[in-house]
């Protein structure tokens, strides 16, 4: 599968499933939390040896600041204590390190880490791993909207620039391409608030699997899924094969 021609160029992730892994086990979901590492370090190893240019996990969003405020304290610390463990090896690794989302949000410590590990990583060559945090996709495209409203406001566009191209480049993902595969754990059949615009024409994997249980092997069989699908873009196989 190593280096395979048609391996997705960007896989997006959302890992869920962590409270419902603890509280199977009794244990308070800060330990699903905690489990899940293993899981982002696994997969975040995987991508990089297939040669995944993007991965895009999504770690935190908009709506969990309405959780509990011990557990979202208990995660940011979390955030902090991995980012301490990890950055270090990311970076030998040559990954770059990315954040998307309202970092702003994020308490002070939390939010210098990440921006420390991006400056840190920037020059890396190799898997831009991306966090999204406090992040919600109805946000990020009502800010790209209001970005081009204010630009045609201002005369420097005009309505007739805007199309499909514009509105990706105001996103928080400018420069990253769409994800080519969008992978779901816990069995749940929707899309959180996540990469709406971005996922027009991803593949979708979807498991039963929790996150803190989902591994490298589950990661390979998705992307072993991915390489059996036949991606048309509205052409037909025919057009395709021709």
């Amino acid at each position: 599968m190593k280096k395979h021609p048609r391996l997705p160029c960007h896989v997006a992730v959302i890992m869920d499933g962590n409270g419902r892994w603890a509280k199977k086990r009794n244990l308070p979901r800060i330990s699903g939390h905690m489990e899940g590492i293993h899981s982002v370090q696994d997969v975040v190893e995987a991508s990089g040896e297939l040669g995944i240019a993007y991965l895009t996990l999504y770690t935190f969003s908009k709506e969990n600041w309405n959780r509990p405020e011990s557990e979202v304290s208990a995660l940011m610390s979390l955030l902090v204590k991995t980012f301490h463990e990890e950055i270090s090896e990311l970076d030998r690794n040559n990954v770059r390190f990315n954040v998307i989302g309202c970092i702003d949000d994020l308490p002070e410590e939390t939010r210098n880490k990440m921006l420390q590990g991006i400056e840190q990583t920037k020059e890396n060559t190799g898997l831009t791993l991306t966090l999204a945090l406090s992040y919600g996709s109805r946000i990020e495209i009502t800010e790209a909207v209001k970005s081009i409203c204010r630009d045609v406001a201002k005369g420097s566009l005009s309505p007739d620039d805007v199309n499909e191209a514009l509105i990706s480049s105001r996103l928080y993902t400018a420069d990253i391409p769409d994800p080519d595969l969008l992978i779901r754990t816990s069995g749940e059949l929707r899309i959180s608030n996540f990469l709406l615009w971005q996922i027009a024409y991803s593949e979708f994997y979807v498991t039963p699997k929790l996150w803190p249980d989902f591994r490298k092997k589950d990661y390979l069989e998705a992307i072993n899924s991915y390489l059996n699908r036949e991606r048309r873009f509205g052409k037909v196989s025919e057009q395709l094969n021709s």
